[in-house]
């Protein structure tokens, strides 16, 4: 998925929303012509879109006949002031906005708020920098710029005798610096919201409009699948800067209270989760359609009418779900700058909590979408296996271990491999010669069960001696499963992992998080794919492996990518999922 590069945090003013140019196709670079042009009403002619080749001189003048104009001057801008800063000298540094969980020594990994120097900003998708004595590659999208560049990096603010906080050691020029500091910030938060309205405007009147008066193309439930609710966010936003712009203070910003504008609208913000859980389809339904051209050809129009940058329609759907992550990073910054006798300061600091607490449930959802595939490639490792797929009921591992299950009547006890997902538990049995091959034997319904802690001692039911047990009940139909565990503190382990799965469909259930029918469908068909294509069938057979083949020799110019589509980012390594089911399961190939 095509990434723009944190384009509405950038400093110096220079929002690509604003004045700066697409760079690459414009309206001149096209190598076929457009036989139905988006008029400049906003209508299009009836006749469909064709792939007849023309000059470009003929395209050009289809357009200009509409009286739009497309190219703006410059292009590239934003990378070459980063460039042009560092070259001067300057120290430009940038915030982590994702994790970047990489294996290749040549990318450097950070998490989430950490503090990067830029050292080389020449690429457009990866940049290289530094965190203290550690270099390397990393994507540019997932990274937010400073607004103060000038800052230290040591943690504002430094204390000296007595206790007090010196803001001159840190400035050179007392409180006056502070105050300017926390002027950028509040300039940065009300001028990136103007730029962030405008686009949401230019995808609702530049798209969906276009892609309405399209019955032949477009149907509702296509539209709702590419553009979600984004419709419903951007009334949102318009209310929201409203709200921002009355308490901005144009002539002294520092004393702007803008915090109480986040708090009444947390509420409002968590539309943003039902547009974040579409976007893996959105993605999909996009690359489906754009392979072929009349769509590629229609989409390249209205952007180009409407004279948006030169992103493709993904990247331009994929800036909400960054939007909403990058609140708390911009309340953190605006907190560090606001003394505790400002009338803004607590509301700042409950604002920062609120807008965590959203892009948590955000990222939440992107991680359990990223395992999606994982637990599908899971599956087809399988043997004999029976009965529904697993991404039927379940989403995410909770859970993995080797267990003794003792069942009915003889009270026979049987080694088995036990894989706890949400709603379900899975009974596995290892292959007796080569033991990172399991083959599947039954299924667990957690939703009808209770788990019963056992004592040590003889079990009236089973009527055995037992040790380190539990028990599964079925409350409908009262079958009972007895577990046995080797050590004491396994089967703890196993009873909160019980209680987790317990909580973990609580909370789904209350989010209204679930995994649709198309992502559920093509995780499945991408770990068949991978399958045939003879990937070795074992369960502890590291992901990683894959990933260490594709490291990059010199600059990476693409990531491997994942099947299922990112949320918050789009070229993401893949999670350490594999990692974890090795990690939890007691057996190595």
């Amino acid at each position: 998925i095509p990434s723009p590069v944190a384009f509405d945090i950038l400093p110096l003013k220079l929002h690509p929303f604003s004045q700066s140019t697409p760079t690459g196709l414009d309206c001149v670079g096209w190598k076929r012509r457009i036989s139905a042009p988006v008029l400049a009403d906003g209508a299009l002619d009836k006749t469909a879109l064709t792939d007849d080749v023309g000059s470009e001189e003929d395209l050009y003048e289809d357009f200009r006949s509409s009286n739009h104009r497309y190219g703006h001057s410059g292009g590239g801008g934003e990378q070459l002031a980063i460039n042009e800063l560092i070259s001067d000298g300057s120290v430009v540094y940038a915030e982590a906005l994702w994790d970047h969980v990489t294996m290749d020594d040549q990318e450097l990994g950070f998490k989430a708020g950490d503090v990067i120097e830029v050292m080389d900003a020449t690429n457009k998708e990866w940049w290289w920098g530094r965190i203290l004595d550690s270099e390397g590659w990393f994507p540019a999208s997932f990274v937010r710029l400073r607004v103060n560049q000038d800052e230290p990096m040591e943690d504002y603010p430094l204390k000296v005798e007595g206790g007090k906080e010196d803001d001159s050691r840190r400035f050179g020029m007392g409180q006056t610096t502070k105050d300017q500091m926390r002027t950028n910030v509040i300039n940065e938060i009300i001028s990136t919201e103007r730029d962030y309205i405008k686009h949401l405007k230019d995808i609702c009147e530049g798209y969906i409009k276009q892609c309405r008066k399209r019955a032949d193309m477009f149907t509702e439930e296509q539209l709702k699948t590419i553009f979600g609710n984004i419709e419903d966010i951007y009334r949102c936003q318009k209310k929201f800067v409203k709200a921002l712009e009355k308490k901005f203070n144009k002539d002294h910003p520092h004393l702007s209270e803008v915090g109480s504008c986040f708090l009444e609208y947390q509420t409002e913000f968590q539309i943003y989760s039902e547009y974040c859980n579409n976007h893996p389809n959105a993605c999909m339904e996009l690359s489906r359609l754009t392979k072929v051209n009349k769509y590629v050809y229609f989409f390249e129009a209205c952007r180009l009418l409407q004279k948006m940058i030169d992103i493709s329609l993904d990247g331009f759907l994929l800036t909400p779900v960054q939007k909403i992550c990058k609140y708390p990073l911009q309340l953190a910054e605006l907190l560090k700058y606001t003394n505790p006798q400002h009338r803004d300061f607590k509301d700042v600091e409950a604002a920062l909590n609120a807008m965590k607490n959203v892009a948590r449930l955000i990222n939440e959802r992107k991680r359990r979408l990223e395992n999606i595939d994982k637990i599908a490639q899971w599956q087809s490792s399988i043997e004999d296996w029976e009965g529904e797929d697993v991404l039927v009921r379940s989403s995410e591992l909770i859970y993995s271990g080797e267990l003794a299950k003792i069942s009915h009547p003889q009270a026979k006890s049987q080694q088995r491999m036990f894989f706890l997902f949400d709603h379900q538990l899975v009974c596995c049995k290892k292959d007796l010669l080569r033991r990172d091959i399991l083959y599947y034997k039954s299924r667990i319904n957690m939703d009808d069960m209770e788990i019963l802690d056992v004592e040590d001692g003889k079990d009236k039911d089973f009527n055995i001696s037992v040790k380190n047990a539990f028990k599964l009940h079925c409350r409908d139909t009262e079958e009972v499963h007895l577990f046995c565990a080797k050590k004491p503190e396994q089967k703890q382990r196993w009873l909160k992992a019980f209680e987790n799965e317990r909580r973990q469909v609580q909370l789904d259930q209350e989010t209204g998080f679930s995994i649709t029918e198309v992502q559920k469908k093509q995780a499945m068909l991408n770990a068949s794919k991978q399958h045939h294509a003879g990937k070795p069938k074992a369960v502890t057979r590291p992901y990683y492996d894959f990933l260490m083949r594709q490291k990059h020799p010199t600059l990476p110019t693409t990531l491997p990518q994942q099947q299922v589509f990112m949320l918050a980012e789009p070229k993401r390594k893949p999670s350490n999922f594999w990692q974890n089911i090795s990690r939890l399961t007691p057996f190595r190939k």
